[in-house]
């Protein structure tokens, strides 16, 4: 080793294995349920699920008011939403109907009458959070089609906390008023309690960047429905929706004049044994390191800063803490990816202590290069 640095540089290489070597493995504890939240995204390409958005670029915009009014008109929270992405794009209906099976899983159909800009999209993007918190929902079976004759091929990505329904044809464009029918079912919705079982649903969702003109919520049970409810607008500022009972078995939920972000929650709480109700899965958290693994990310930055400054170890070295910190990374995430798919993987203390290992690896290779250049 040359250099006066080179000493703290190759002891902070070996503090870090020991680090390593010492960190307590952190198993997090299951979370207190959540309740599931729907987004809503328009995109330009069609996409079923629990947020709408319009394909190709902005979101779908729905106002109640033409283009050309100066502001969009308050929605039900009271306050003035922002403009929409593109004039003349919105939800004219948005229809929903949540029936509970008598097995615990929720069948949702969605019917949304969506008027495009005249520039054409690709179709719509809706987005169902499969992932609330630390509870991990199964969104499954998405089904889509057209009553108008749009292309409704559906694409489906499971990215970080939602699955991502696209609905369209990415070489076909479609202009003004198109209905789509959007179909999936949800696993593991219901919360057991102590007297009954619950289910939490925001049938519209959150993520709408364009106001919807009118939408309704139909719940269908397989037992009398004696306690359900639904509140409109955004968390901070919610009303009731009308309400219409059809039958002991059926309860309509309607609501005009949504604003963008604002979505139709809905509560049933049902008699207990009523449906078969699977337990809620939990996962832990995306970071679930403790103070060692943020100590060891610490030390790691801090070495990077030293070796850019002065001599550098042997690219040996660098290599050697690249490989040992992707080893590190590869055992503490395997278990769960394996267990639960790609996005339940957390950040726990030894896949920190490995990305140390990583960085100052990084490190070292890239002053080795910039010296040799």
């Amino acid at each position: 080793m040359r250099g006066r640095v080179q000493g703290p540089a190759i002891l902070a290489g070996l503090l870090l294995p020991i680090l390593v070597l010492v960190l307590p493995a952190h198993a997090a504890g299951p979370a207190h349920p959540v309740e599931p939240v729907h987004p809503v995204e328009p995109v330009h390409p069609v996409e079923p699920a629990h947020s709408v958005e319009p394909a190709h670029s902005a979101e779908p915009a729905h106002s109640a008011e033409p283009a050309h009014a100066a502001e969009p008109a308050p929605g039900v929270s009271g306050t003035v939403p922002p403009p929409g992405p593109a004039v003349g794009e919105s939800i004219a209906t948005y229809d929903v109907v949540l029936t509970l099976g008598s097995d615990g899983v929720l069948y949702v159909r969605e019917t949304i009458t969506y008027d495009f800009d005249r520039s054409g999209e690709h179709g719509i993007v809706r987005h169902v959070p499969f992932r609330v918190g630390d509870r991990v929902y199964d969104v499954r079976n998405v089904r889509t089609s057209s009553s108008t004759g749009a292309p409704s091929r559906a694409r489906t990505t499971r990215f970080w906390h939602d699955v991502r329904i696209s609905v369209g044809d990415r070489r076909r464009e479609v202009r003004g008023r198109q209905a789509y029918v959007i179909e999936y079912e949800v696993g593991r919705a219901f919360t057991p309690r102590a007297r009954y079982d619950e289910l939490v649903w925001d049938a519209i969702g959150r993520a709408w960047d364009v106001p919807i003109g009118n939408a309704a919520v139909r719940v269908e049970a397989p037992v009398p429905l004696r306690h359900a409810t639904c509140r409109a607008g955004t968390p901070g500022a919610t009303t009731r929706c009308v309400r219409d009972r059809d039958g002991p078995y059926a309860v309509d939920f309607m609501q005009s004049m949504l604003a963008p972000h604002e979505g139709m929650k809905i509560r049933v709480r049902l008699p207990k044994h009523a449906i078969a109700v699977a337990p809620p899965r939990y996962v832990p958290p995306r970071w679930t390191g403790d103070w060692p693994g943020t100590a060891a990310l610490a030390l790691a930055l801090a070495a990077v800063a030293l070796v850019a400054r002065r001599p550098a170890p042997r690219r040996r070295a660098g290599i050697g803490l690249i490989a040992g910190g992707l080893l590190l990374i590869a055992a503490d995430a395997g278990e769960e990816v394996a267990a639960r798919g790609l996005w339940a993987f957390s950040l726990g203390d030894r896949c920190l202590a490995g990305l140390a290992l990583v960085i100052v690896g990084a490190g070292i290779m890239c002053a080795h290069r910039a010296r040799a250049g």
